[in-house]
């Protein structure tokens, strides 16, 4: 598998298109000629006109269409990537059909995209998966290549040998409509540092919000990985999780909510199983989790080495924060494991708004120090975030006080956690049980 390379080094990325209808190809070429980094190797008109040419060339992605003659693009996509594990396949309808992304993605799809796609999602969805697949290329180039298997990897190919910090960041509230998935997307962008790596899991698995909020939504998910948590392949593990514009590494729930349910349901070990399996490939993996309390969340509040712990200053909330926090002390989880912030905080109430509880005084009813304050936003300010697919903090306007107070709580629990690792290290004791509020036997 030999990379071709552009006069400036960069690398090409060797890409087929098969569809039924020619001016489908012919756009989707056109489009793609506009980028150095992009190489059409081949075209085709049905399925098995597709695996054909797939197997003759072996590109690096593959886009093809769902409905053709002859043999389907789920059926083409499937023989694929069983002979061509290294080729990523793209899955493209005129059907946005839930139904339609899961068949793809059982096919082996990693991108399902609505025909015709935008420029920017076509050009960042083949990068995004050629990204993805990097690994897996690698470690074929080098099953093929007998000079490399004499060659040590420099220090920049090397996978990553699975000791760094590893701490596990919970992002969790009891109450809806809190923002945990503003504060869990924020938090894992701000703790992307130099030579800091940080993976973003959603851990609400029937209906998780990360993938919205990053424009991710039709990626492979932790469905994937569910079934092979007794022995989970890091290399795999890669292949699966997505990588955001921003860099950000995300592993995404569940597309549909019944696949969700089932995990819950049916294996709710599985989620802090990867976790727990990976967790030292990433200096930081921040989970985002739903309001409820079950054997997923427990579990994932008991590994965790801290938990963001998210109220609004409404009654309701304030009141179910205390409830956990009575719960957490009950199971012997220490105060300095949770990091309790305020969003949406008022902080300097006008004569309408002194009915608000400010931070400070949920801090003294809570009788816990508050970590991160984040202010009361302009709705639209969040929400063009969102449709940009970006994290608030990208957005990077000094003039906004939420972009600011994310930043400072981002290094804020940056400089609590990698400062006591050796601390940490040092004091840990092995608990008695697992199982925090009454999910021990699961």
């Amino acid at each position: 598998m030999k990379r071709q390379a552009h006069d400036d080094g960069n690398d090409t990325i060797d890409i087929l298109l098969v569809d039924d209808i020619q001016d489908a190809r012919d756009g989707i070429q056109r489009l793609l000629s506009f980028e150095q980094d992009f190489r059409v190797v081949g075209t085709a008109s049905n399925g098995r006109e597709g695996v054909a040419l797939a197997q003759e060339h072996q590109p690096d992605i593959v886009i093809m269409d769902i409905n053709m003659p002859d043999m389907d693009g789920l059926e083409a996509a499937s023989r694929i990537t069983k002979a061509l594990p290294f080729v990523g396949v793209i899955m493209m309808s005129v059907q946005d059909d839930p139904d339609y992304m899961q068949r793809a993605m059982l096919a082996g799809a990693r991108f399902f995209l609505s025909k015709p796609p935008s420029t920017d999602q076509l050009y960042s969805t083949i990068r995004n998966v050629y990204e993805q697949y990097s690994p897996i290329r690698e470690r074929f180039r080098r099953m093929n290549d007998p000079s490399a298997l004499l060659m040590d990897p420099t220090e920049e190919n090397r996978p990553d040998d699975g000791t760094r910090a590893g701490h596990i960041v919970v992002v969790y509230s009891p109450s809806g409509g809190t923002g945990c998935t503003t504060i869990a997307t924020n938090l894992a962008s701000g703790l992307m540092k130099e030579d800091v790596k940080t993976l973003l899991v959603d851990a609400d698995l029937e209906f998780g919000d990360v993938g919205t909020f990053l424009d991710l939504r039709s990626q492979s998910t932790i469905s994937e990985l569910a079934d092979k948590t007794d022995d989970l392949d890091a290399e795999y593990f890669d292949s699966i999780v997505a990588t955001h514009n921003s860099g950000i590494r995300v592993l995404l729930s569940p597309s549909l909510p019944n696949v969700g349910a089932d995990i819950r349901e049916l294996n709710p070990d599985a989620v802090t199983s990867i976790i727990e399996q990976i967790r030292y490939y990433y200096d930081f993996v921040v989970v985002d989790t739903s309001c409820n309390i079950d054997a997923v969340v427990a579990s994932l509040l008991e590994i965790a080495t801290k938990i963001v712990l998210v109220v609004t200053p409404t009654l309701p909330a304030i009141k179910n924060v205390k409830l956990v926090l009575d719960l957490l002390t009950k199971s012997d989880v220490s105060n300095d494991k949770v990091a309790l912030v305020v969003n949406k905080a008022i902080e300097n109430p006008s004569r309408n708004q002194r009915a608000h509880p400010t931070p400070e005084r949920i801090s003294n009813y809570l009788k816990m120090p508050v970590v991160g304050s984040i202010p009361l936003s302009e709705e639209y300010f969040i929400l063009n975030a969102i449709n940009k697919g970006v994290p608030v903090i990208a957005m990077r306007d000094p003039n906004k006080p939420i972009v600011k107070r994310l930043l400072e709580l981002a290094d804020t629990i940056y400089s609590d956690m990698m400062g006591s690792l050796v601390e940490e290290a040092e004091t840990e004791k092995p608990k008695e049980k697992r199982g925090l509020f009454s999910f021990g036997n699961r």
